[in-house]
Protein backbone atom coordinates (compact mmCIF):
# COMPACT_ATOMS: atom_id res chain seq x y z
CA UNK A 1 0.00 0.00 0.00
CA UNK A 2 1.47 3.51 -0.79
CA UNK A 3 1.45 6.01 2.22
CA UNK A 4 -0.68 8.43 2.54
CA UNK A 5 0.96 12.13 1.78
CA UNK A 6 -0.17 15.82 3.52
CA UNK A 7 0.50 19.01 2.18
CA UNK A 8 3.12 20.78 3.74
CA UNK A 9 3.86 24.20 3.42
CA UNK A 10 7.56 25.28 2.94
CA UNK A 11 9.15 29.18 3.56
CA UNK A 12 11.19 30.04 0.90
CA UNK A 13 13.56 33.04 0.43
CA UNK A 14 11.40 35.17 -1.49
CA UNK A 15 8.92 35.40 1.47
CA UNK A 16 6.63 33.18 0.11
CA UNK A 17 5.17 29.60 0.60
CA UNK A 18 5.91 26.52 -1.57
CA UNK A 19 3.99 23.63 -0.74
CA UNK A 20 5.02 20.10 -1.01
CA UNK A 21 3.27 16.58 -0.48
CA UNK A 22 5.51 14.59 2.39
CA UNK A 23 4.32 11.52 3.85
CA UNK A 24 2.30 10.89 7.04
CA UNK A 25 0.22 8.92 9.07
CA UNK A 26 -3.56 8.67 9.48
CA UNK A 27 -4.95 8.09 12.50
CA UNK A 28 -9.02 7.74 10.56
CA UNK A 29 -10.03 9.21 14.69
CA UNK A 30 -8.84 12.80 13.61
CA UNK A 31 -10.55 12.84 10.19
CA UNK A 32 -14.54 11.70 11.23
CA UNK A 33 -16.35 13.88 13.15
CA UNK A 34 -20.26 12.43 14.93
CA UNK A 35 -21.67 15.22 16.43
CA UNK A 36 -24.66 14.89 18.87
CA UNK A 37 -27.70 15.93 17.28
CA UNK A 38 -31.13 15.99 18.72
CA UNK A 39 -33.43 13.04 17.46
CA UNK A 40 -36.37 15.73 17.62
CA UNK A 41 -35.33 18.15 15.90
CA UNK A 42 -38.01 20.11 14.07
CA UNK A 43 -36.82 20.81 10.50
CA UNK A 44 -33.61 18.67 9.83
CA UNK A 45 -33.19 19.97 6.27
CA UNK A 46 -32.66 23.38 7.52
CA UNK A 47 -30.31 21.91 10.37
CA UNK A 48 -28.28 20.27 7.23
CA UNK A 49 -28.03 23.88 5.49
CA UNK A 50 -26.95 25.28 8.44
CA UNK A 51 -24.26 22.59 9.51
CA UNK A 52 -22.86 22.88 5.84
CA UNK A 53 -22.96 26.70 5.61
CA UNK A 54 -20.96 26.83 8.89
CA UNK A 55 -18.23 24.69 7.91
CA UNK A 56 -17.70 27.44 5.54
CA UNK A 57 -16.08 29.27 8.31
CA UNK A 58 -13.99 26.83 10.22
CA UNK A 59 -10.72 26.49 8.45
CA UNK A 60 -9.29 22.88 7.59
CA UNK A 61 -6.04 22.05 9.65
CA UNK A 62 -3.30 22.21 7.76
CA UNK A 63 -0.76 19.56 10.06
CA UNK A 64 -2.67 16.57 8.81
CA UNK A 65 -4.06 15.50 5.63
CA UNK A 66 -7.20 17.54 4.16
CA UNK A 67 -10.44 15.36 4.24
CA UNK A 68 -12.70 14.85 7.10
CA UNK A 69 -15.76 13.02 7.25
CA UNK A 70 -18.55 14.13 9.15
CA UNK A 71 -21.51 11.36 9.77
CA UNK A 72 -25.20 13.04 10.55
CA UNK A 73 -27.82 10.40 12.24
CA UNK A 74 -30.77 12.20 11.66
CA UNK A 75 -33.49 11.97 9.15
CA UNK A 76 -34.46 14.51 6.29
CA UNK A 77 -36.92 14.72 2.97
CA UNK A 78 -34.23 12.99 0.76
CA UNK A 79 -32.27 10.23 2.75
CA UNK A 80 -32.31 8.62 6.31
CA UNK A 81 -29.07 9.80 7.59
CA UNK A 82 -26.29 11.74 5.85
CA UNK A 83 -22.32 11.69 5.31
CA UNK A 84 -20.87 15.13 4.78
CA UNK A 85 -17.28 14.75 3.48
CA UNK A 86 -14.71 18.12 3.05
CA UNK A 87 -11.97 17.47 0.77
CA UNK A 88 -9.48 20.63 0.00
CA UNK A 89 -9.01 21.29 -3.35
CA UNK A 90 -5.15 20.59 -3.72
CA UNK A 91 -6.42 16.54 -3.63
CA UNK A 92 -8.26 15.89 -6.65
CA UNK A 93 -11.30 17.84 -8.29
CA UNK A 94 -14.97 16.66 -8.73
CA UNK A 95 -14.17 13.00 -11.38
CA UNK A 96 -11.22 12.48 -9.09
CA UNK A 97 -13.19 12.31 -5.98
CA UNK A 98 -16.11 10.70 -7.88
CA UNK A 99 -13.87 8.12 -8.80
CA UNK A 100 -12.97 7.47 -5.00
CA UNK A 101 -16.44 7.19 -4.00
CA UNK A 102 -16.76 4.64 -6.76
CA UNK A 103 -13.98 2.83 -5.17
CA UNK A 104 -15.29 2.67 -2.00
CA UNK A 105 -18.93 1.58 -3.04
CA UNK A 106 -20.19 -1.81 -3.86
CA UNK A 107 -23.72 -2.38 -6.25
CA UNK A 108 -26.87 -2.14 -4.11
CA UNK A 109 -28.28 -4.96 -6.32
CA UNK A 110 -24.82 -7.10 -5.26
CA UNK A 111 -22.66 -5.81 -2.62
CA UNK A 112 -19.76 -7.69 -3.46
CA UNK A 113 -19.72 -6.42 -7.21
CA UNK A 114 -17.88 -2.99 -7.76
CA UNK A 115 -19.63 -0.34 -9.67
CA UNK A 116 -19.98 -0.52 -13.41
CA UNK A 117 -17.65 2.19 -15.02
CA UNK A 118 -18.76 3.20 -18.28
CA UNK A 119 -15.83 2.88 -21.14
CA UNK A 120 -15.20 5.58 -23.42
CA UNK A 121 -16.79 4.56 -27.06
CA UNK A 122 -14.04 4.61 -29.94
CA UNK A 123 -15.61 5.45 -33.11
CA UNK A 124 -14.78 3.26 -36.33
CA UNK A 125 -13.20 4.54 -39.17
CA UNK A 126 -15.20 3.71 -42.40
CA UNK A 127 -13.79 6.15 -44.96
CA UNK A 128 -10.20 6.72 -44.78
CA UNK A 129 -10.23 9.95 -47.07
CA UNK A 130 -13.12 11.33 -45.96
CA UNK A 131 -11.73 11.27 -42.34
CA UNK A 132 -8.60 12.75 -43.41
CA UNK A 133 -11.01 15.52 -45.19
CA UNK A 134 -13.10 15.89 -41.81
CA UNK A 135 -9.54 15.96 -39.62
CA UNK A 136 -8.48 18.63 -41.50
CA UNK A 137 -11.63 20.45 -41.25
CA UNK A 138 -11.79 19.93 -37.80
CA UNK A 139 -7.75 21.89 -37.46
CA UNK A 140 -8.85 24.70 -38.99
CA UNK A 141 -12.12 25.24 -37.13
CA UNK A 142 -10.28 24.47 -33.87
CA UNK A 143 -7.35 27.13 -34.41
CA UNK A 144 -10.05 29.70 -35.77
CA UNK A 145 -11.97 29.29 -32.46
CA UNK A 146 -9.29 28.69 -30.45
CA UNK A 147 -7.88 32.28 -31.59
CA UNK A 148 -11.19 33.99 -30.77
CA UNK A 149 -11.68 32.65 -27.79
CA UNK A 150 -8.59 33.08 -26.27
CA UNK A 151 -8.33 36.04 -27.75
CA UNK A 152 -11.63 37.11 -25.85
CA UNK A 153 -10.92 35.60 -22.70
CA UNK A 154 -7.71 37.37 -22.69
CA UNK A 155 -9.36 41.19 -23.25
CA UNK A 156 -12.20 40.03 -20.39
CA UNK A 157 -9.18 39.53 -18.26
CA UNK A 158 -8.02 42.65 -19.22
CA UNK A 159 -11.42 44.48 -18.80
CA UNK A 160 -13.76 45.62 -15.92
CA UNK A 161 -15.76 43.70 -14.19
CA UNK A 162 -19.39 42.71 -14.71
CA UNK A 163 -22.15 45.31 -14.41
CA UNK A 164 -23.82 46.13 -11.12
CA UNK A 165 -26.69 43.28 -10.65
CA UNK A 166 -28.53 41.80 -7.92
CA UNK A 167 -25.96 39.29 -8.31
CA UNK A 168 -23.18 41.85 -8.23
CA UNK A 169 -24.12 44.29 -5.43
CA UNK A 170 -20.41 44.09 -3.17
CA UNK A 171 -16.94 44.27 -4.13
CA UNK A 172 -15.38 41.16 -5.41
CA UNK A 173 -12.63 40.73 -3.03
CA UNK A 174 -15.81 40.36 -0.34
CA UNK A 175 -17.95 37.84 -1.77
CA UNK A 176 -18.19 34.36 -0.35
CA UNK A 177 -20.54 31.90 -0.65
CA UNK A 178 -21.59 31.10 3.23
CA UNK A 179 -25.17 29.36 2.58
CA UNK A 180 -25.57 26.10 0.79
CA UNK A 181 -28.60 24.60 -0.09
CA UNK A 182 -29.42 21.65 -2.85
CA UNK A 183 -33.00 20.72 -4.82
CA UNK A 184 -33.09 17.06 -5.81
CA UNK A 185 -34.79 16.62 -9.48
CA UNK A 186 -35.73 14.20 -11.58
CA UNK A 187 -32.88 13.56 -14.49
CA UNK A 188 -35.47 11.76 -16.80
CA UNK A 189 -37.23 15.54 -17.08
CA UNK A 190 -33.84 17.19 -18.00
CA UNK A 191 -33.62 14.13 -20.89
CA UNK A 192 -37.36 14.24 -22.12
CA UNK A 193 -35.95 18.36 -23.11
CA UNK A 194 -32.81 17.04 -24.17
CA UNK A 195 -34.63 14.53 -26.97
CA UNK A 196 -37.03 16.59 -27.85
CA UNK A 197 -34.35 19.55 -28.94
CA UNK A 198 -31.58 17.22 -29.75
CA UNK A 199 -29.10 18.53 -27.47
CA UNK A 200 -26.68 17.69 -25.00
CA UNK A 201 -27.37 17.47 -21.15
CA UNK A 202 -25.48 20.16 -20.28
CA UNK A 203 -27.05 22.50 -23.02
CA UNK A 204 -30.28 21.59 -21.13
CA UNK A 205 -29.23 22.36 -17.98
CA UNK A 206 -26.96 25.51 -18.72
CA UNK A 207 -30.15 26.66 -20.54
CA UNK A 208 -32.18 26.33 -17.69
CA UNK A 209 -30.16 27.90 -15.17
CA UNK A 210 -30.15 31.03 -17.28
CA UNK A 211 -33.83 31.12 -17.35
CA UNK A 212 -33.94 30.66 -13.87
CA UNK A 213 -31.41 33.31 -12.99
CA UNK A 214 -33.26 35.98 -16.20
CA UNK A 215 -36.62 35.47 -14.47
CA UNK A 216 -34.93 36.27 -10.83
CA UNK A 217 -33.06 39.45 -12.20
CA UNK A 218 -36.60 40.74 -13.84
CA UNK A 219 -38.35 40.19 -10.50
CA UNK A 220 -35.56 42.22 -8.39
CA UNK A 221 -35.40 44.54 -10.80
CA UNK A 222 -39.58 44.67 -11.33
CA UNK A 223 -38.89 44.71 -15.07
CA UNK A 224 -42.63 43.84 -16.30
CA UNK A 225 -43.98 47.16 -14.99
CA UNK A 226 -40.86 49.07 -15.76
CA UNK A 227 -39.93 49.14 -19.45
CA UNK A 228 -36.70 51.19 -18.84
CA UNK A 229 -35.28 48.34 -16.25
CA UNK A 230 -36.40 46.04 -18.51
CA UNK A 231 -34.54 47.33 -21.54
CA UNK A 232 -31.49 47.97 -19.15
CA UNK A 233 -31.73 44.19 -18.38
CA UNK A 234 -31.55 43.27 -22.39
CA UNK A 235 -28.50 45.04 -22.32
CA UNK A 236 -26.86 44.06 -19.87
CA UNK A 237 -23.75 41.77 -20.14
CA UNK A 238 -23.28 38.98 -17.35
CA UNK A 239 -20.53 36.03 -17.39
CA UNK A 240 -19.70 32.74 -16.54
CA UNK A 241 -17.12 30.87 -15.51
CA UNK A 242 -17.61 27.09 -16.49
CA UNK A 243 -15.52 24.23 -15.51
CA UNK A 244 -13.83 21.93 -17.91
CA UNK A 245 -12.42 18.44 -17.65
CA UNK A 246 -9.41 18.08 -19.30
CA UNK A 247 -8.81 14.26 -19.33
CA UNK A 248 -9.32 12.39 -22.11
CA UNK A 249 -11.92 10.01 -20.60
CA UNK A 250 -15.09 12.58 -19.60
CA UNK A 251 -16.80 9.55 -17.98
CA UNK A 252 -15.96 8.49 -14.46
CA UNK A 253 -12.37 6.23 -14.13
CA UNK A 254 -11.48 3.89 -12.58
CA UNK A 255 -9.54 4.58 -9.69
CA UNK A 256 -6.64 2.00 -10.19
CA UNK A 257 -6.25 3.35 -13.58
CA UNK A 258 -6.43 7.19 -12.35
CA UNK A 259 -3.42 5.98 -10.28
CA UNK A 260 -1.14 4.89 -13.14
CA UNK A 261 2.14 6.38 -13.75
CA UNK A 262 1.42 6.86 -17.56
CA UNK A 263 -2.85 7.07 -17.25
CA UNK A 264 -4.06 9.76 -19.30
CA UNK A 265 -6.58 10.52 -16.97
CA UNK A 266 -4.73 11.25 -13.67
CA UNK A 267 -6.34 11.84 -10.49
CA UNK A 268 -5.33 15.43 -9.36
CA UNK A 269 -6.74 18.71 -10.62
CA UNK A 270 -7.03 18.29 -14.55
CA UNK A 271 -9.76 21.16 -15.42
CA UNK A 272 -9.53 24.25 -17.39
CA UNK A 273 -11.80 27.41 -17.33
CA UNK A 274 -13.63 29.05 -19.76
CA UNK A 275 -15.70 32.23 -20.01
CA UNK A 276 -19.15 32.42 -20.96
CA UNK A 277 -22.08 35.50 -21.87
CA UNK A 278 -24.88 34.77 -19.98
CA UNK A 279 -28.30 35.45 -21.27
CA UNK A 280 -30.45 37.55 -19.32
CA UNK A 281 -32.99 38.89 -21.65
CA UNK A 282 -36.34 38.09 -20.68
CA UNK A 283 -37.43 35.74 -23.77
CA UNK A 284 -41.47 34.03 -24.90
CA UNK A 285 -39.78 31.35 -26.10
CA UNK A 286 -37.94 29.29 -23.05
CA UNK A 287 -36.13 27.15 -25.81
CA UNK A 288 -34.37 30.06 -26.75
CA UNK A 289 -31.99 29.82 -23.80
CA UNK A 290 -30.61 26.55 -24.18
CA UNK A 291 -30.35 27.46 -27.97
CA UNK A 292 -28.42 29.99 -27.16
CA UNK A 293 -26.35 28.16 -24.75
CA UNK A 294 -25.62 25.61 -27.01
CA UNK A 295 -23.98 27.99 -29.14
CA UNK A 296 -21.98 28.92 -27.09
CA UNK A 297 -20.65 25.72 -25.80
CA UNK A 298 -20.08 24.43 -28.97
CA UNK A 299 -17.84 27.03 -29.33
CA UNK A 300 -16.08 26.42 -26.19
CA UNK A 301 -15.61 22.60 -26.77
CA UNK A 302 -14.13 23.55 -30.36
CA UNK A 303 -11.21 25.55 -28.97
CA UNK A 304 -7.95 25.26 -26.45
CA UNK A 305 -9.86 27.87 -24.35
CA UNK A 306 -10.08 25.43 -21.31
CA UNK A 307 -6.46 24.52 -22.05
CA UNK A 308 -5.17 27.38 -22.36
CA UNK A 309 -6.67 28.57 -19.22
CA UNK A 310 -4.88 25.44 -17.26
CA UNK A 311 -1.72 25.92 -18.51
CA UNK A 312 -1.49 30.18 -17.87
CA UNK A 313 -2.25 28.98 -14.08
CA UNK A 314 0.02 26.53 -14.10
CA UNK A 315 2.75 28.17 -15.26
CA UNK A 316 1.79 31.23 -12.80
CA UNK A 317 2.26 29.21 -9.95
CA UNK A 318 5.17 27.78 -11.07
CA UNK A 319 7.58 30.87 -12.31
CA UNK A 320 5.75 33.64 -10.02
CA UNK A 321 4.62 31.50 -7.20
CA UNK A 322 1.23 30.97 -5.31
CA UNK A 323 0.44 34.63 -4.59
CA UNK A 324 0.26 35.18 -7.81
CA UNK A 325 -1.46 32.62 -8.62
CA UNK A 326 -4.66 33.91 -6.24
CA UNK A 327 -4.51 37.35 -7.90
CA UNK A 328 -4.97 35.81 -11.48
CA UNK A 329 -7.42 33.42 -9.84
CA UNK A 330 -9.11 36.51 -8.00
CA UNK A 331 -8.84 38.33 -11.61
CA UNK A 332 -10.58 35.28 -13.55
CA UNK A 333 -13.33 35.28 -11.20
CA UNK A 334 -13.62 38.37 -10.47
CA UNK A 335 -14.67 38.98 -14.13
CA UNK A 336 -17.52 36.96 -13.60
CA UNK A 337 -20.91 36.68 -12.28
CA UNK A 338 -21.53 33.17 -11.05
CA UNK A 339 -20.11 29.44 -11.37
CA UNK A 340 -21.62 26.61 -13.52
CA UNK A 341 -20.09 23.42 -12.85
CA UNK A 342 -21.61 19.79 -13.55
CA UNK A 343 -20.41 16.31 -12.31
CA UNK A 344 -21.95 12.86 -14.11
CA UNK A 345 -21.95 10.80 -10.98
CA UNK A 346 -22.82 7.00 -10.80
CA UNK A 347 -25.47 5.45 -13.91
CA UNK A 348 -26.69 3.03 -11.16
CA UNK A 349 -27.65 3.03 -7.77
CA UNK A 350 -24.52 1.97 -4.90
CA UNK A 351 -24.17 1.59 -1.66
CA UNK A 352 -21.13 2.68 0.77
CA UNK A 353 -20.20 0.16 3.42
CA UNK A 354 -24.08 -1.53 3.19
CA UNK A 355 -25.76 1.58 2.93
CA UNK A 356 -27.80 2.73 0.22
CA UNK A 357 -26.78 6.05 -1.10
CA UNK A 358 -30.00 7.77 -2.42
CA UNK A 359 -28.30 10.57 -3.46
CA UNK A 360 -24.68 13.06 -3.77
CA UNK A 361 -24.27 16.83 -3.68
CA UNK A 362 -21.19 18.64 -4.25
CA UNK A 363 -19.95 22.25 -3.75
CA UNK A 364 -17.06 24.29 -3.41
CA UNK A 365 -15.96 27.17 -1.47
CA UNK A 366 -13.78 29.84 -1.37
CA UNK A 367 -13.84 31.82 -4.32
CA UNK A 368 -15.25 34.94 -4.69
CA UNK A 369 -18.43 34.52 -5.99
CA UNK A 370 -22.27 35.70 -5.12
CA UNK A 371 -23.42 32.22 -6.84
CA UNK A 372 -21.75 29.00 -7.13
CA UNK A 373 -24.21 26.65 -9.71
CA UNK A 374 -23.32 22.94 -9.29
CA UNK A 375 -25.22 19.92 -10.23
CA UNK A 376 -24.63 16.04 -10.04
CA UNK A 377 -26.21 13.80 -11.50
CA UNK A 378 -26.88 10.07 -9.61
CA UNK A 379 -28.88 7.29 -11.50
CA UNK A 380 -32.34 8.92 -12.21
CA UNK A 381 -31.74 12.04 -10.23
CA UNK A 382 -29.88 15.78 -10.76
CA UNK A 383 -28.87 17.56 -7.76
CA UNK A 384 -29.00 21.22 -8.05
CA UNK A 385 -26.61 22.67 -4.94
CA UNK A 386 -26.54 26.48 -4.41
CA UNK A 387 -23.92 27.88 -3.18
CA UNK A 388 -24.83 31.92 -2.19
CA UNK A 389 -23.83 35.19 -0.37
CA UNK A 390 -26.48 35.66 1.61
CA UNK A 391 -26.00 39.47 1.54
CA UNK A 392 -26.14 39.30 -2.61
CA UNK A 393 -28.78 37.03 -2.68
CA UNK A 394 -30.68 36.73 0.98
CA UNK A 395 -33.31 34.20 -0.64
CA UNK A 396 -31.51 30.98 -2.20
CA UNK A 397 -34.53 29.10 -2.30
CA UNK A 398 -36.51 31.26 -4.61
CA UNK A 399 -33.88 31.66 -6.99
CA UNK A 400 -33.79 27.38 -6.57
CA UNK A 401 -37.35 27.17 -7.08
CA UNK A 402 -37.55 29.53 -10.20
CA UNK A 403 -34.52 27.34 -12.01
CA UNK A 404 -36.43 23.90 -11.51
CA UNK A 405 -39.66 26.18 -12.61
CA UNK A 406 -37.67 26.94 -15.60
CA UNK A 407 -36.89 23.18 -16.01
CA UNK A 408 -40.78 22.30 -15.92
CA UNK A 409 -41.92 25.31 -18.27
CA UNK A 410 -39.40 23.39 -20.77
CA UNK A 411 -40.36 19.71 -20.20
CA UNK A 412 -44.04 21.18 -20.62
CA UNK A 413 -42.75 22.89 -24.19
CA UNK A 414 -41.24 19.68 -25.11
CA UNK A 415 -43.88 17.13 -24.39
CA UNK A 416 -46.58 19.93 -26.65
CA UNK A 417 -44.57 19.56 -29.17
CA UNK A 418 -43.84 15.68 -29.26
CA UNK A 419 -47.65 15.20 -28.96
CA UNK A 420 -48.15 17.52 -32.08
CA UNK A 421 -45.86 15.43 -33.78
CA UNK A 422 -47.43 12.51 -32.86
CA UNK A 423 -50.71 13.78 -33.69
CA UNK A 424 -49.55 14.07 -37.16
Amino acid sequence: MKPIHQLSLKETGLGEHKAKWIPTKVKVEDHVVVPDIDPTIENPDQFLEDYTSNMVFSPMDMSKPLWEIHLLKMKTSNAESLVVARFHHSLGDGMSLMSLLLACSRKTNDPETLPTLVAPKKKKVTNVCWSLVARFWFIVRLMFHTFVEVFKFLLILCSVRDAGTPLMEKPSATLSPNKFIHRVISLDDVKVVKNAMNMTVNDVIHGMVQAGLSRYLSEKNDSKTNPKLRKSLEKICLRGVVFFNLRSNKKIEDLAEMMAKRSTSRWGNSIGYVMIPLWMRPENDIFEYIRRAKTIMDRKKLSLEPLFSYVLLKLTVEVFGFRALRNLAMRIFGRSTIILSNVVGPSEEISLFEHHISYVAASIYGIPQALIVHITSYVNKAIINLGVDLDVIPYPHHLCDLIVEALHMMKSKAEEISSADSNV
